[in-house]
């Protein structure tokens, strides 16, 4: 092992690092920015046994950096077994993870230790930030000092890119599982820990983490799945649930995770179409077998009308037809009109209409004896499952801010109402209003220093679609007003502008539509 100090840091960043060679970079940096002295925390990088020059990166940074140190190990193939001796070697009072190709918001580690102390927690969350990937959205709606499984939507961020107390691990001896299956090792640790743990929190007035997907797909865990290998250890996760909570409402409520993310969503929209043939008929007998064996009827019955869609579906091996309704998903987008906006000083007014579209034309309902009952693409569905009358009562319309260059993403505060609109045909669809009226020098906790993209979000019957908004707001790092774009009315202007400046020549060539040869 190479590098180190002798006192104990409050933290230790444990690191599995495999062939990531300049992947690291952003790691590295955001680790050597962080607001917490670099005397009050190491980072212990353990490399599995790489076969490029990462080895040797490893050695000169823990050579310069005394906080930083590494240990070296065979090649193990999953992330599980250098998590593990990471754990071995840190010394901190907490333990963060954190991937090789991810890094950290520049005061994070000190943010998330101060939480964790403050409130004696033995799990904290950081608020994330995806980089081509997905990451929780409704966990980090509002700060949460005491987060259960049965009060917050805890059970959405399994993966393991959180800070757990050292002891507490210890205590309960939770590492991650390093003997087949392999798939899914975060999932088992993580549900356990949060069935252990006496304190979980959340901070999610700061971006904590950034969760980076690799362009070249590098990173080991993005290989195509084994179904048999993926859906046993998604067993073994059902497993842990089982030991520990009682069959009921909460169970069925945790089931579900599982069946939407790691099974339905496979089988839906372009995840489904774009898929090897024969992989995704393995697939989907494996999420067969599930639901049959593990699920009773109160876990589908309470997803979403599209999931319990699909669950019937699968559950059936109704493979045409699974292809059919994720041709149709696929083509389902987000729609919205702005219909008010206006800075007013720093306050921005906002009032924006969204709806759900596939094809360009409204998702339609038909009424049926009192129920509003999906119109779809497939014969043969149960009314029940097509009865979308309270979900579309349920359904609501986000608007967020999401920050050019950090993708840190907020919720504005607004109110929000909804509609039916009648349609043809004695057809009808939901249309869902959010009126904001918010200080925006207040966003953020009041870190606004830079661009922020607008856009809705739409949560309406087991869709969430997003749409940008042609909305920007500026913000000075001096404190200067925010400024207000709309690129509806910059563009043109600009346009304009250009064709008063140039040539006849050229602005014939620059008009819309020019294409070049």
């Amino acid at each position: 092992m190479n590098g180190g100090t002798s006192s104990s840091p409050k933290v230790s960043v444990v690191v599995p690092a495999y062939n990531c060679g300049s992947h690291l970079e952003k790691l590295v940096d955001s680790l050597l920015r962080q607001s917490m002295p670099a005397a009050q925390f190491e980072a212990v990088f353990v490399d599995d046994g790489s076969t490029d020059d990462t080895p040797a990166r490893l050695d000169a940074l823990a050579a310069a950096h005394p906080h930083f140190r590494v240990v070296h190990i065979e090649n193990s193939g999953w992330p599980s077994r250098p998590r593990n001796v990471g754990v071995a070697h840190s010394r901190g009072e907490y333990v963060m993870f954190v991937d090789d190709d991810d890094w950290l918001g520049d005061e994070a580690l000190e943010r998330m230790y101060d939480c964790a102390v403050t409130h004696g927690a033995d799990v904290m969350i950081g608020r994330m930030a995806g980089h081509g990937r997905g990451v929780p959205r409704e966990l980090f709606r509002r700060n949460r000092f005491d987060a259960t499984l049965a009060n917050s939507p805890l059970i959405d961020s399994l993966t393991c890119h959180k800070m757990f107390r050292r002891a507490f691990l210890d205590e309960h001896d939770l590492r991650f599982p390093e003997e087949w299956p392999r798939r899914l090792e975060d999932h088992r640790m993580v549900v356990r820990a949060y069935l252990l743990s006496k304190k979980t929190c959340v901070l999610s007035d700061y971006t904590c983490y950034h969760h980076t997907r690799r362009d070249n797909g590098g990173n080991v865990t993005a290989r195509l799945l084994d179904p048999t290998e993926y859906y046993a250890a998604l067993r073994e996760s059902l497993d842990i649930v089982d030991a520990h909570v009682e069959p009921g409402p909460l169970r069925d409520r945790l089931y579900r995770r599982w069946l939407r993310h790691q099974m339905l969503d496979r089988l839906r929209g372009r995840r489904m179409l774009d898929a090897p043939p024969e992989w995704i008929e393995q697939v989907a007998a494996e999420i067969r077998d599930i639901l049959r064996e593990r699920f009773g009827p109160g876990v589908a019955a309470g997803l979403p009308p599209t999931y319990r869609v699909v669950a019937h579906f699968a559950e059936g091996g109704r493979m045409a037809d699974l292809r059919r309704f994720a041709g149709w998903e696929a083509a389902t987008t987000a729609a919205a009109r702005v219909e008010r906006c206006a800075l007013d000083g720093a306050t921005l007014n906002l009032t924006v209409a969204g709806w759900l579209e596939s094809d360009g034309r409204p998702v339609a309902v038909r009424r049926s004896d009192d129920r509003d009952l999906l119109v779809l693409p497939v014969e043969d569905v149960p009314p029940d499952l097509r009865d979308v009358t309270a979900a579309l009562d349920r359904g609501r319309l986000d608007v967020v801010a999401r920050r050019q260059g950090s993708n840190d993403e907020v919720f504005l505060p607004a109110d929000t109402t909804s509609e039916r609109v009648a349609g043809p045909h004695g057809t009808s669809h939901a249309v869902y209003r959010a009126a904001v009226a918010v200080d925006f020098r207040t966003v953020n906790g009041g870190r606004t220093a830079g661009t922020w993209r607008l856009k809705v979000r739409v949560n309406s019957a087991g869709w969430v679609r997003d749409v940008p908004l042609p909305l920007l707001v500026r913000c000075a790092a001096d404190g200067a007003p925010p400024r207000l774009l709309d690129e509806n009315a910059f563009f043109p202007r600009l346009r304009r502008a250009v064709r008063q400046r140039v040539p006849v020549g050229l602005a014939a060539f620059l008009a819309p539509g020019r294409r070049g040869g």
